[in-house]
Order: structure tokens, then sequence, then C-alpha cells
């Protein structure tokens, strides 16, 4: 996935594309694939990097959504278990179960929930993980050792799914290159065109060198998550605002605070919201919150309510109190809620997708989440097929392999998250002996990796390589930043940049990471 061979093949495209995507999240990368994969021609761009907004800025999980089930939402539930199953068999090197632990402290809260659970189970039918079961007070201490005991009379296990969203994002990119489609990061949609009052196409300029391309298509997707009223805005001066974003704040802690292989879940904390503590690539994730907010923003921060409460929770069911010196890292995403009238609070909101048309045939998709981005996907396609008069053709994502998706690698391997590349990164390392060694004592990232985000994976900033070709961002946030100038240097080299340029990119990411780390 070269970007300079993808630019060429766009300016040398005759015609109009069939398809043209603004948007390089989950929602826009998924309609590339599935747009790509069925034979159509499609262009998508994206204004920052795959996956830097809401993105990969998630829980890390994959699920059919637990507390659904108790507002009575099932065929939600049902989609987004359907979703998950297909997600483990498609993508086997990203996402994988989990076990996770209700513990209860009140003797009708495991009926309470165990019925639900069942209900859960046999909602995934086929594409079951494994089925929920009690477990004694016993049980769930040697599962969770550093939970707090007491009044806990036991509790329930369930398997749901776990991803590496940002690592899925660009294998996401890589299947739609691999079928023919042009996928520009850094690359901004700067106004919609327009032939006898019908949108055929957009205008985009490149970040890097404000080189402006015209882009013709025979419908124009708006898939930018919470900025998707900007677009609207671009094809109607008075269209009504449809997203009300929410923000969701999670706590990065280490591993020693939740040792083993489960999840906690609490399925109602002080306002009503779930809370996750989740094992993820050796540390340990805690969230989320749920707290409206007025605008959108590329780079939101969180909140001290927000972290106070995540902190609180965290002390109340843990053993060990976690104190801000613990904290690795703290990140914030803005769920694209579609805003219902006289709802009371974002919770009341829409958690399924929207697509709207516009006058001009401007598609826009918006709402949904990570678990159900193919099933979105391909709704958002059957639209483009009808409005953009390209032909119908048959959605195949639903057995199409994931690039990368043929080598399951040992879970233990820091490699695993690559598949079949892994191999690529490995030759790197052995070419270069002095790439072998990682970027920081703190962090697995390895030089070769470095070399292979950019060669391969489009990275073009510090930051694309740092916070999400590697996730270092939310490991270590602070060893992020020391690693950055060794990045930069590695990044230089393969880019070109003058001693300029590098010290642009690690002051840019440094500024940047010092948002992630906790005060006090």
């Amino acid at each position: 996935m070269n970007r300079e061979r993808l630019v060429s093949k766009l300016t040398s495209h005759s015609g109009p594309f069939d398809v043209a995507i603004i948007g390089g999240g989950a929602t826009g990368l998924g309609a590339a694939v599935d747009a790509a994969s069925r034979g159509h021609s499609v262009v998508l761009v994206e204004q920052s990097d795959f996956a830097k907004g809401t993105s990969s800025r998630s829980t890390k999980l994959v699920h059919g959504g637990v507390r659904y089930l108790k507002q009575g939402n099932v065929s939600l539930v049902l989609e987004a278990l359907r979703e998950r199953g297909l997600m483990v068999r498609n993508a086997p090197h990203l996402v994988h179960s989990l076990p996770f632990v209700i513990p209860s402290y009140h003797w009708w809260e495991g009926p309470f929930y165990g019925i639900g659970l069942k209900m859960y189970d046999a909602l995934a039918g086929q594409l079951g993980l494994a089925p929920s079961r009690w477990l004694t007070r016993e049980e769930i201490i040697e599962k969770l050792p550093t939970l707090e005991t007491e009044g806990l009379d036991g509790g329930i296990v369930y398997h749901d799914g776990q991803f590496d969203d940002a690592r899925l994002a660009i294998h996401l990119a890589r299947t739609a290159v691999n079928h023919g489609g042009i996928l520009l990061n850094h690359t901004r949609c700067i106004g919609l065109m327009k032939e006898n009052g019908h949108v055929a196409g957009l205008k985009a300029e490149c970040v890097e060198t404000g080189r402006q391309h015209e882009i013709r298509a025979r419908c124009v997707i708006n898939a930018t998550g919470v900025f998707v009223d900007g677009v609207r805005l671009m094809d109607d001066a008075q269209a009504e605002k449809i997203v009300a974003p929410s923000q969701g704040v999670h706590l990065v802690l280490p591993r020693e605070f939740l040792p083993g292989d489960s999840a906690i879940m609490i399925p109602k904390t002080d306002d009503g919201r779930v809370l996750f503590a989740v094992p993820w690539h050796g540390r340990v994730i805690v969230g989320t919150t749920d707290t409206p907010v007025d605008h959108a923003t590329v780079e939101p921060r969180a909140h001290p309510e927000e972290i106070e409460f995540l902190m609180t929770h965290a002390a109340r069911y843990l053993t060990r109190d976690p104190r801000p010196g613990d904290v690795l890292s703290i990140y914030a995403g803005l769920r694209p809620l579609v805003a219902v009238k006289n709802a009371d609070s974002t919770a009341a909101l829409s958690r399924d997708h929207t697509i709207l048309v516009s006058d001009s045939g401007l598609i826009t998709i918006t709402g949904g989440k990570w678990t159900t981005y193919r099933r979105m996907a391909e709704d958002v396609i059957d639209h483009a097929e009808m409005i953009g008069g390209i032909g119908v053709k048959r959605c195949v994502t639903q057995d199409l392999m994931i690039h990368g998706s043929a080598t399951v690698l040992d879970p233990g391997d820091p490699l695993a998250v690559y598949g079949s590349d892994a191999a690529e990164i490995r030759a790197l390392a052995a070419e270069m002996p002095e790439w072998a060694g990682k970027v920081h004592p703190r962090l697995d990232l390895t030089c070769a990796e470095v070399i292979f985000h950019v060669r391969q994976e489009m990275a073009r900033t510090v930051g694309d390589v740092l916070a999400r070709r590697s996730r270092s961002l939310l490991f270590d946030a602070q060893a992020s930043m020391t690693a950055a100038p060794r990045v930069a240097e590695l990044m230089a080299s393969e880019l070109g940049w003058d001693a300029e340029e590098t010290s642009r990119q690690v002051g840019r990411y440094q500024a940047l990471a010092s948002g992630y780390l906790m005060e006090g």
C-alpha cells in the first residue's frame, strides 16, 4: 500500500469513479472494502490518518451489547452478535474471544443477569463464542485475583470479542487496495462537485503538498462519523444537524491491576453506564464514560470529572486503588450518536446506524459501532448502487478474509497482530540487524516495524506510527514521547525529511501526546 502509487493511479484514472467516499474510519473503510470487492471502482479520502478519530479510541471490544437486551432492542443485539462472529472468522489475527466476568455483590444479581446472558448466548446461535455459566465466589477470585471481595457472592462468566481497532482499520485499508480501491490518507475534501443540482464528485487537497484533485464519481458517500454535519453543509447550507456527539473516556493501567485473561464487566454504575476493565496487550483498559459534548473535535480531551469517575470506580472494584502515577495513558473518543428529538440524555439516542440521502444524491451514513461496520458498509453500498446507477453486484464481505488473516500467530507474539505480514517485518530485521531493536525499552515497537509502517501501511507522520500503527501512545504515552525522535529519524530516511521537518514532526507528536498524560 504505497501512497505515491495510489496518487498516480488517481490522477491517471479516466472517467468518473463508481463510488467516492469521504472519511477513513471504520465506516468509510468498510464501505471501501465492500465496494471494491464487489468490483466497483472506488476512491476514499481521509483528511488525517485512517482511524484517526473515534475508530482508534474504542474500548477494543467486538460485542453484541448486553445492555441493549435490557432496553428490549433485540434486533440490534442479534445483528451485532452475528457480525461479531463474522469478524472473529474473517480477521482471526485481530479479533478473538475474551471471557468477561460479572461479579455479583447482591443475591438477586446472579439470576437477573444469568437469564439475560443465556438469551445473549442463544441469539448468537452458531456464531456464538462460548456459553455463559455461573461462577462461585472462589472461582471468581481465581479468575480475578485483584477483584474486590467484600460482599462478593459469586457471578457469571460470558464471552465476547476483543480486537485491535487501529490495526483492523489499517488491514481494512489494505484489503480495499488489494481489490483495486484507491485510498488516500492526509487528503481532505474541500468541496463537492455538482452537475444539474446533483452531486457528481468532490474536490480534494493533499495536506502534505497542497495539490488539489477533482474526483468525479457517480455516487459520493459521507462517512465522516461525528463530522458528517460539516460535509452535509457543503451540500446544503440549510442542512439540519443530525449528530449529537457523546464522549467516552478510557484509562490505561499496568497489567498488575488485572492479571489473568478475564475482563470485568459492571452492568450498571452510578450514572447507569456499563463499566469495563479489560486486559489488552499487556495493559488494562478501564472505561467508559458517556458525556454529551457540544462540538466535535479532532483531538477530544478527557474532562477532570470523567477521569475522577473512572478512578473512583476502578478503586471500588479493584483491591489496589490506582493513583495518578499509575495511569499510562488517557484517551477520549466521540460517539456519533444520531440525534432524536426530546431525548433527555445520550443514553436515549440511537446506537444504530442511519443512512440519509439528500436531494442532490449525497449519501450520509453515521451512527453504529465497530462491531457492525461490515453490515453498515453493505447497507450503504446497496444504497450507492441504486442512487448512482452503477449496477447491482452481490456483496461478498460476509466470507471475505481481511488482509493478513492467512496466518494466525501465537497471541503472545508482539507481531501477531500483523498476521501474514509478520514475515515481512522479520525479513526487514534480518536485512538490517540494527532495525531489530526496540525504539524504547518499555515499548514492543521495533525499528523494523516503523520501516514497514512507512513502506507498506502509508504512515506519513510520527503520530501515524506511534498513535495508530503501533498504538504506543495508548500503551505508554510518556515512553512514546521519548521514542518520538528515534521514530522520526527512521521515517526521515524513508520519506526524505530534512532536519527541520524531522524536528517539526517530533514537536507536533510530543505536543499531541502530552494531552494523554495524567496530571498530578
